[in-house]
């Protein structure tokens, strides 16, 4: 029954924290294309 248990918590831990990394780097891809996409924005309307 513990080791049940234990699997179970472990399998869900390791499946919250892959998630976790896939779901910060999507973000944190998306937040670099923003400030890319803003950066192009500002020097062409200062052209």
């Amino acid at each position: 029954m513990f080791k049940t248990i234990l699997i179970i918590i472990i399998s869900v831990t390791f499946v919250g924290v892959l998630f976790f990394i896939i779901v910060r780097n999507l973000l944190k891809r998306k937040l670099d294309q923003l400030v890319k996409d803003e950066k192009e924005k500002k020097s062409s309307d200062l052209e």
